[in-house]
C-alpha cells in the first residue's frame, strides 16, 4: 500500500497523532516498523476497552508491520499513575507473574501471533544496576514530571505523590528505546507517557518514535473509563451469555459510542435502538467466540426477556425488602448490575410503565410494594431480577 493511502488507512479513529508528518515519513521507508504497545497486567482479563489499542495493532500487522506487545512485569509493580488521583496499590510479582500469562493467550484473540514479538520489561528494568537508573533519570527534570495534569492535580489538592510514581513514565518511555519502536500505541491519557519515549529516543541519537492516541472507552456505567476497579467492564474471556447480556445493558447514549469505537462504523440513523444493541452484542460475541455462540447468546437473551419464558429464565437473584417502588427499583440496580440509578430516574422508570412485578405494572411511584421470594421484577427493557 502506497504511504499516502496507508496514512489515510491508519489514521481511521484516532484522536491524535504526533505526527502524522512523520508517520507518513516512516510508512515510505520500505521496512516493516516495529508498533510498540505496553500492557501491565494489573488484572486477569484484557476488557472492551484494551481491544481498541489491539485492533489498531493489527490494522498495523495487517499492512505488514511487526507488533511488539510489551508485558510490563516490572511496570506493573509501581502501577502507571495516569488519570489516578491517589497511589496505586502495589502488586506482588506472583500476582502480576499469573496475570500476565492470561494477557498473553488473550491478546491473540485479536492479533497475529506471527507478527507480534512479546516481550516482558523486567528482562531490562529488572537488570538494571542503581547507577543505570541514576544515569537514566538524569536525562529528564523534575519539572518535566510534574507537568502531568494528574500529579499537578495531586499537589493542587495536597494529595502525596510518591517517588516511585515518578520513576513509571521514565521506565515506560526506557521500554521504547530497548524495543525500538517506530511507533507507540495508547490511550488518550498515555500522552505524557508517550512523549517521554520520544524524548528518551532523541536522546540516544535515534529516530523518536511517533505517538500514536486512541479514545478511552467508556465503561458500561457510560460515565468512567472501562475497567475492572470499576466493575464496568467486558471481559474479552468472558462466556458468551455474559457478553451479550453485558452489551444489551448499556444506554442508547453509549450504544453509539460503541458502534464507533469497537465496530468501526457510525450507529444507523434508522436503527432502532433495540434491534441496533441486539447487533451490537451480536457482533461482539461473535468476534471473540464464534457467529454459533452470537447466534446462541442472542437467542437466549430474547427468550429470556418475553414474557412468557421471564418467569423461568436465569436471572440474577437480590435480597430487597419491601417498601416504596422507588427505592426498590434503585436498589435492584445497584445489587444486581452494579449501576446507580437516582430517585428520579427510578421515578421516571416507574412512570414510563417499565417497571412490572411478576408481569403487573407498578405504576405508583410511591407505592408499598411487599416481595416474595422467586418473584420477578422487571426494571426496563433489557434488566430484570429474582427475588431470593
Amino acid at each position: 500500500m502506497e504511504p499516502d493511502e496507508a496514512l489515510h488507512l491508519l489514521q481511521q479513529g484516532t484522536a491524535q497523532i504526533i505526527s502524522e508528518s512523520e508517520l507518513r515519513a516512516k510508512l515510505a521507508l520500505g521496512r516493516p516498523l516495529r508498533i510498540k504497545l505496553g500492557a501491565d497486567p494489573t488484572s486477569p482479563d484484557l476488557h472492551l476497552g484494551h481491544s481498541i489499542l489491539l485492533r489498531k495493532l493489527r490494522q498495523f500487522q495487517d499492512l505488514g508491520h511487526q507488533a511488539v506487545l510489551i508485558i510490563g512485569d516490572f511496570t506493573a509493580m509501581i502501577g502507571d499513575p495516569s488519570g489516578r488521583s491517589a497511589t496505586r496499590p502495589q502488586l506482588t510479582r506472583e500476582q502480576v507473574h499469573a496475570n500476565a500469562q492470561s494477557y498473553r493467550e488473550q491478546a491473540f484473540k485479536i492479533l497475529d501471533e506471527g507478527r507480534t514479538t512479546v516481550v516482558n520489561n523486567a528482562d531490562w528494568l529488572g537488570k538494571m544496576g542503581f547507577e543505570e537508573v541514576i544515569g537514566l533519570n538524569s536525562q529528564v527534570t523534575l519539572q518535566q514530571m510534574l507537568q502531568r495534569e494528574d500529579f499537578r492535580q495531586r499537589l493542587d489538592q495536597q494529595q502525596p505523590i510518591h517517588a516511585h510514581e515518578i520513576q513509571y513514565p521514565i521506565m515506560q518511555g526506557w521500554d521504547s528505546v530497548m524495543v525500538q519502536s517506530d511507533v507507540e500505541l495508547g490511550g488518550t491519557d498515555q500522552l505524557f507517557n508517550n512523549l517521554v519515549g520520544r524524548d528518551l529516543q532523541k536522546h540516544r541519537g535515534v529516530s523518536p518514535q511517533v505517538v500514536m492516541l486512541l479514545p478511552i472507552l467508556e465503561g458500561l456505567d457510560g460515565a468512567r473509563k472501562m475497567s475492572k476497579s470499576f466493575r464496568n467492564y467486558i471481559g474479552l474471556t468472558e462466556p458468551p451469555a455474559d457478553m451479550f447480556g453485558k452489551m444489551m445493558s448499556i444506554s442508547d447514549e453509549l450504544m453509539a459510542r460503541y458502534y464507533t469505537l469497537l465496530l468501526g462504523r457510525a450507529l444507523p440513523a434508522d436503527a432502532h435502538p433495540l434491534e441496533a444493541k441486539k447487533q451490537l452484542g451480536f457482533e461482539i460475541v461473535a468476534t471473540y467466540h464464534s457467529g454459533a455462540d452470537a447466534k446462541k447468546a442472542l437467542e437466549e437473551w430474547t427468550a429470556r426477556f418475553s414474557e412468557k419464558r421471564l418467569a423461568n429464565a436465569d436471572l440474577p437473584e437480590v435480597y430487597l425488602e419491601a417498601g416504596d417502588a422507588v427505592s426498590l427499583v434503585a436498589a435492584a440496580y445497584a445489587q444486581a448490575f452494579a449501576l446507580t440509578k437516582s430517585r428520579g430516574e427510578a421515578r421516571r422508570l416507574i412512570e414510563q410503565g417499565s417497571v412490572q412485578l411478576d408481569g403487573a405494572k407498578i405504576t405508583d411511584p410511591q407505592s408499598a410494594v411487599s416481595l416474595q421470594p422467586g418473584q420477578v421484577l422487571r426494571l426496563d427493557k433489557t434488566r430484570a431480577v429474582r427475588m431470593r
